[in-house]
């Protein structure tokens, strides 16, 4: 089950190139963020460019400002075969996994991480993604899968989703962008 909600973008306001105030699931930190349609064209990814073989209607991108950013604290299960026990016993996995881009030869990015936090809020690790090249995109507009896999360290409680969308050059837009962003547990006793 994917902890990260709204992690496909198409959830609440959005389906053109203008920023929103408000993106559902997630608080907007820093800038103004687009929730853009793949149907939208003007150079935007579409449905033939590289990315997720399942999308949706929309994807992230970092909307007008140099840097925008979206966080998600999630608190992890307590019960049940992925909760605090089988987590303070080292027997969860976790996947980071994200579909991150840009447009063409731009080095405009997308990066997202996850941090997981004890009880007290203190940092105990750290995974991150991204932002994917023009070079990696082999200068297309595109989004390529980025995916890390580790264990949840003993004592976290909770895990910071952040998606941060970085202008590198000039114009107006930030074009990185991002889909499909999901957090998943899994243990690692008995059949998966």
């Amino acid at each position: 089950m994917n902890l990260v909600v709204n992690g496909d973008a198409e959830s609440g306001p959005g389906g053109s190139a203008e920023p929103v105030t408000g993106v559902t699931g997630w608080e907007v930190r820093e800038g103004a963020p687009a929730l853009i349609a793949y149907s939208l064209g003007n150079g935007y990814p579409g449905a033939a460019d590289p990315g997720p073989a399942t999308r949706g209607s929309r994807f992230f991108s970092g909307g007008n400002s140099p840097r925008t950013a979206l966080v998600q604290d999630i608190t992890l299960p307590t019960r049940g075969a992925t909760g605090r026990r089988s987590v303070d016993a080292g027997k969860v996995r976790y996947t980071l996994l994200g579909w991150l881009g840009g447009y063409a030869t731009q080095e405009d990015g997308a990066r997202l991480s996850v941090e997981f936090r004890d009880a007290d809020g203190t940092p105990v690790a750290l995974s991150v993604l991204g932002p994917v090249t023009a070079a990696e995109r082999l200068s297309r507009t595109a989004l390529l899968e980025r995916t890390a896999t580790a264990t949840v360290p003993p004592g976290a409680r909770t895990a910071r989703v952040l998606l941060v969308f970085t202008r590198s050059g000039g114009g107006t837009s930030n074009d990185g962008y991002a889909d499909a962003i999901s957090l998943t547990l899994h243990t690692t006793e008995g059949p998966q």
